[in-house]
């Protein structure tokens, strides 16, 4: 498949849906093969931001700046970031070690425990970090609570859930929708920064390792992991999911030996919560990129 082939197919399975995408795809052993759709353009984050947190955590608990096993206590009384699970719904006290934090963060995409890690580590710390790793166009302004707040204040009072869908839905141009005013990065960046962890690449091993672990327990199985038909592929990744965004990143590993890093990520100009479409065109677009860069 030529680039014209899987720009063509690509953009099939986004005109069914009425939607946009901006993708990357690359082989991770041989990074001149690759699959590239807007892959420059600057995208809505959403909760693949967690991706260069949880790197950056893991880079402190290698050094020695963080302890991994340190007991951390989330009162029962404190603000609690708003999300549909994990922490961000649980009503009690609630003391577990900072890699478990992790592991929410990143296995079922916990928005509280996301907020406590960043207090932790801190946000400065992770825009270094990015920089460091040559990564310009991944900007991390803010955590959880600071994406709601933006959301709050453009919404000025309105009820989200009580808005119709249409053209003229507010939901879609608050600033957290829109890649410039928000937290955001690449597809290609994001490949970029998976690769690194996948090669143990400017990055203390350790810290790649225990960062590989925690995304390989992602249960989120109704995008990206539906590019490929049976078990024998493993999957590592995040989700990111915001009004009109669906997102996943990840890398795909092959029996064979083969590992692809794919980056999709999509607006569909609906803000409707449950969007069966879009999760399934995330596979879809994932079994186009890895179709190609396997035949390559």
């Amino acid at each position: 498949m030529t680039a014209q082939q899987h720009d063509e197919s690509i953009q099939a399975v986004l005109d069914d849906i009425g939607a946009r995408a901006w993708v990357h795809g690359i082989d991770l052993d041989h990074p001149e093969r690759e699959v590239a759709f807007g892959a420059d353009d600057p995208v809505v984050a959403a909760s693949v931001f967690k991706l260069p947190v949880l790197v950056e955590m893991c880079r402190q608990v290698s050094v020695g700046t963080l302890d991994g096993q340190q007991r951390v206590r989330i009162g029962a009384d404190e603000r609690r970031t708003p999300g549909g699970i994990g922490l961000s719904v649980m009503l009690d006290e609630v003391e577990l070690s900072l890699r478990d934090l992790a592991v929410l963060m990143m296995s079922v995409s916990d928005n509280r425990a996301t907020d406590v890690i960043c207090d932790l580590v801190g946000l400065d710390a992770v825009a270094a970090l990015l920089q460091q790793l040559g990564l310009p166009g991944t900007v991390t302004p803010g955590d959880c609570q600071w994406l709601f707040d933006s959301i709050e204040q453009d919404m000025a009072g309105q009820d989200w859930d009580a808005i119709e869908p249409g053209p003229d839905d507010p939901r879609l141009s608050v600033r957290a929708a829109t890649p410039l005013e928000t937290i955001r990065t690449t597809p290609r960046e994001t490949t970029k920064l998976l690769g690194k962890l996948w090669r143990d690449e400017d990055l203390p091993a350790d810290a790649c390792a225990q960062a590989r672990h925690i995304l390989g327990l992602q249960v989120w199985p109704h995008r990206l992991a539906t590019a490929f038909a049976d078990d024998s592929v493993t999957l590592s990744g995040k989700t990111g999911t915001f009004g009109p965004v669906r997102n996943e990143v990840g890398v795909a590993e092959f029996p064979d030996g083969q590992r692809l890093a794919i980056a999709v990520f999509l607006n569909t100009g609906s803000a409707s919560g449950r969007q069966r479409d879009a999760d399934r065109a995330i596979g879809r677009i994932g079994a186009v990129v890895a179709e190609q860069l396997r035949a390559t």
